[in-house]
This record gives structure tokens, sequence and C-alpha cells, in this order.
């Protein structure tokens, strides 16, 4: 059993990241952030969890582009081949959780 303090991770570069788990094939990681990371397009699906920052989510749909700010606690879910991108508003650390080795 361990402990992960999400409060007291922080990386030496943008988007780093600490290992959580690997369940069945499925990677748990916990990111530290004070930059945005690039447009993407996982091929997988991806939950994305803040908890601490703020973040504004943009991602483009049928319909267009997008932004939605998501704060401690809420969570982004992106299906495989949803186009996205994550600013973080200051620093921020989020737990993200998607196919082990996932683009």
């Amino acid at each position: 059993m361990k402990l992960f303090r999400a409060a007291d991770f922080t990386a030496d570069r943008a988007w780093g990241a600490r290992d959580i788990a690997v369940l069945d094939g499925i990677s748990v990681r916990l990111h530290w952030t004070d930059r945005p990371y690039e447009w993407h397009v996982n091929d997988g699906q991806e939950v994305f969890a803040v908890v601490d920052g703020i973040i504004d989510m943009h991602y483009r749909d049928a319909s267009g582009g997008h932004v939605v700010r998501l704060e401690v606690g809420d969570i982004f879910y992106a299906e495989a081949g949803d186009a996205h991108v994550a600013h973080p508003v200051g620093a921020a650390r989020i737990l993200v959780i998607e196919r082990a080795g996932s683009v």
C-alpha cells in the first residue's frame, strides 16, 4: 500500500509525471505542470481529473472549438480521437488515467 500526497508533488519540467499504478494495461499518473501541453489526439480513452489548480481545457468537436474551465474535483473525459489541449492557470496537478503507453 502506498500513499501519494498530490499537493507535495512537483516535477522538474512541465508535464512531469509520477507513476501511481498500471491496472490491467491502464496507467494512472500524477502530472504537475505550469505550462500548456500541446494539441493532441489520444489513441485511446483518457480521464483527466484536476487535483490541484485550474485547467482551461480546449477541445474540438463537430461543432467547432470549445474551452471549459476545470477546477479541483472536475473530471474531463476524452474519447479516442478527440482533439484537446490542457492550459493550466498557474501551477496544477492532474491525475491522468489512460491506456499505458498512449500518445
